[in-house]
């Protein structure tokens, strides 16, 4: 079965991660990935550690499966070339800001007006309307910005950063689900769409407790450590050698929670709701912890899971890369080198469906400009049929 997107053609303009991050999901399900970097220096993640064999594990990890060609834009023979690629292509994805791609003559108007069919993405720290659509944004200044390091943290501690860089992956993410619902709509015969994705948008639209607290209370949520702060039990609890996690998000699961642990609290006053509960969060913590302390964090773990509560060991990434079910699922997956010896590790492709082949191997992240004798070919291949069919 080809993958669905096996027919789409895709010019990736962008660098680093958010829009990276969006064409590397469009190539996990199939569409051909052409990355058109700066000549002489490429994506700025080339440069990025850990190196391995002088290639970055970074870059690699979100550019596997693209081919590269470089381009100045401002330079007349390889706008002749972007402009053939631009007439084969679906899709156009940029991070400049707003306004670099119109200097060009390829903002979206002029695209648009050139090839109606061709859908436009582009991603940004705040998008291409508003008063600071001109700023420059970083992955941490839409998290400061947009309240993420609010709630992130331990309690009366400095906000800090999520570990993972959720600014540019969220962006990355919608940008993706935008352009496929364009992509969508040119198949039931709509023009191509602008699609503009904001860091900072995306960054609200993570925030679904936070808002709903503060816009019903007026008081905006603190950080809660790795409690949640709408449903209890759900955090870390110590047990005899160390942290490990308990989420019994309704009263049935909180009840069996209570039988495990021989503890006579469902149906005390103080924790019989789940109000009740969040009410005395602290107090049903040190409860509970009297309990878990007694033994290691396994035992809970082995305990809980048997009798159906949600519980989990907290795990390092090196752990992680050896868990059996994410092994199961294929989502550690092998990056090869030119000679298709395996070069890196990198995660696999979270979106299952039951015809997309799903390989435990990937295709090597694309040299710089390391394509462009196979792109040109294809353009020129491309140019021979067009002129035999009007013959």
């Amino acid at each position: 079965m080809k993958p669905p997107l096996s027919d789409i053609v895709v010019l990736d303009l962008t660098h680093v991660l958010a829009g990276p991050y969006a064409s590397m999901t469009l190539r996990d399900l199939g569409a051909r990935v052409i990355k058109v970097e700066r000549p002489g220096t490429g994506d700025d993640t080339r440069a990025f550690p850990p190196f391995k064999k002088g290639e970055s594990a970074y870059f690699a990890a979100i550019n596997h499966g693209k081919e590269s060609i470089a381009l100045d834009l401002r330079g007349e023979e390889d706008r002749l070339v972007f402009d053939q690629l631009l007439a084969r292509a679906h899709v156009v994805l940029e991070n400049f800001r707003p306004g670099v791609m119109e200097r060009l003559g390829y903002g979206w108007e002029a695209l648009h007006t050139r090839f109606p069919k061709l859908v436009y993405g582009a991603v940004s720290g705040f998008g291409h309307t508003g008063p600071d659509r001109l700023r420059p944004a970083y992955d941490m200044v839409v998290q400061a910005r947009g309240g993420v390091m609010s709630i992130t943290g331990e309690r009366d501690r400095d906000p800090v950063r999520v570990g993972a860089s959720i600014g540019d992956i969220a962006a990355g993410m919608f940008l993706c689900q935008g352009v496929l619902a364009a992509l969508y709509a040119v198949q039931m015969g709509a023009d191509g769409q602008k699609v503009d994705i904001a860091m900072l948008d995306s960054q609200l639209a993570l925030l679904e407790h936070a808002i709903a607290i503060t816009s019903v209370t007026g008081e905006p949520p603190r950080p809660s450590g790795a409690r949640h702060p709408s449903i209890t039990p759900f955090e870390t609890f110590h047990a005899a050698d160390g942290l490990f996690v308990i989420a019994a998000g309704n009263d049935a699961l909180f009840a069996t929670l209570c039988q495990a642990l021989r503890l006579p609290l469902a149906q005390d006053p103080r924790f019989a709701t789940n109000l009740a509960r969040c009410e005395n969060a602290r107090l049903l913590k040190r409860l509970i912890e009297a309990v878990t302390l007694d033994n290691p964090a396994q035992h809970w773990i082995d305990l809980l899971q048997r009798v159906g509560v949600p519980t989990g060991a907290i795990q390092n990434i090196a752990e992680v890369m050896q868990d059996p079910q994410i092994l199961a699922r294929n989502m550690v997956v092998d990056v090869c080198d030119a000679e298709c010896e395996t070069q890196f590790k990198a995660a696999g492709n979270p979106v299952k469906l039951s015809t997309l082949p799903d390989s435990p191997v990937r295709a090597p992240a694309p040299k710089l400009d390391g394509n462009r004798a196979d792109i040109l070919r294809w353009l020129s291949e491309g140019s021979a049929e067009n002129r035999d069919a009007s013959e």
